[in-house]
């Protein structure tokens, strides 16, 4: 079976055993980590707002083992999932993804493969962390079936939409993890599913969270271009996904901005659009949308990456 198909596995069963210790009825470790709990999710915005992108990177590791030592005492608790959740999916995304990313334009091949195994890693704890929230048939069926697969997605809730969103968006990204794995790359369809019903939720009643809301389209965008239009590909969607979000955050997240330039740019091998989006996110501050400074800052990042990388990418 593949590490990541392994259901709350990547250092999570370790619980199972540590659980073992607790002594019966009223807990104090598990009422002290459901009082922290709430704490830490309520101040989950403060990392959200650093401006110092490496502060950020090495803080946000021991932060999380920490909620993960909370978790294993009190492993049904709604918020340290959560917190686990969106932790383990973006430290992926923004810092391990950064490096992966950096050995890569390097030509760095050993490190490029020491991130990208870490990558798998981190995506694969998000996944599990989603699915606990999603429940036991979610842990049962998501790998089984297309036909229940689909019936799975389809019969999710609202109540189920962001658990959902963020394990759409953990499995989406060990695909882009693992593209030399047919058995891997087999799942794409049911990550589309998946994405596509959070959007039909979101219709309804789209998140007072305007990142939440828009990470959808952000992925939805670089689903759709990922590859050519003869693998499934389509410019044109990807850039209303991408504007979508854009509108959602009222232009202050740049992140959309720069994915739109990099991966459509390079797709349509549009050079003059790339050079454009890129240099659009370099003109904006990351202070733009306080509330999302560090996301901005990795924006930054990844544009001037990309600018730098400019001429060889369309030589």
């Amino acid at each position: 079976m593949k590490p990541w198909k392994r259901i709350l596995e990547g250092g999570l069963l370790t619980a199972t055993a540590a659980m073992g210790l607790l002594v019966g009825g009223c807990d104090l470790g598990q009422f002290t980590a459901g009082t922290t709990a709430k704490v830490l999710k309520r101040a989950q915005p403060s990392l959200k707002m650093e401006a110092d992108y490496e502060m950020a990177a090495r803080a946000i590791p021991a932060s999380l083992k920490t909620v993960e030592g909370f978790w294993v005492v009190d492993p049904e608790n709604p918020n340290l999932i959560a917190v686990l959740t969106e932790g383990y999916c973006q430290y992926g995304t923004a810092f391990v993804e950064d490096e992966w990313e950096i050995a890569k334009f390097a030509k760095n091949l050993e490190a490029a493969e020491y991130q990208n195994s870490r990558a798998n890693k981190m995506f694969t704890r998000c996944l599990n962390y989603a699915l606990k929230s999603l429940g036991s048939r979610w842990q049962n069926e998501i790998f089984g079936e297309p036909e229940k697969v689909a019936k799975l997605i389809a019969e999710t809730g609202g109540d189920k939409r962001t658990p959902m969103m963020w394990a759409a968006l953990a499995l989406g990204s060990i695909i882009n993890h693992n593209l030399d794995d047919i058995e891997v790359i087999a799942h794409l369809t049911t990550v589309k599913a998946m994405f596509a019903r959070v959007l039909e939720l979101d219709a309804k009643r789209l998140p007072s969270d305007k990142t939440l809301a828009a990470l959808p389209h952000v992925a939805m965008g670089m689903l759709l271009s990922a590859g050519s239009a003869q693998f499934g590909g389509d410019a044109v969607k990807a850039g209303e996904h991408f504007q979508k979000a854009i509108d959602i955050t009222e232009g202050k997240y740049l992140l959309p901005y720069a994915m739109w330039g990099y991966r459509v740019g390079r797709m349509t091998r549009d050079q003059a659009f790339f050079h454009e989006k890129l240099v659009k996110v370099l003109e904006t501050a990351p202070s733009i949308w306080p509330e999302q400074r560090l996301a901005n800052e990795v924006a930054h990042r990844r544009a001037r990456r990309y600018l730098a990388q400019e001429k060889e990418l369309f030589r």
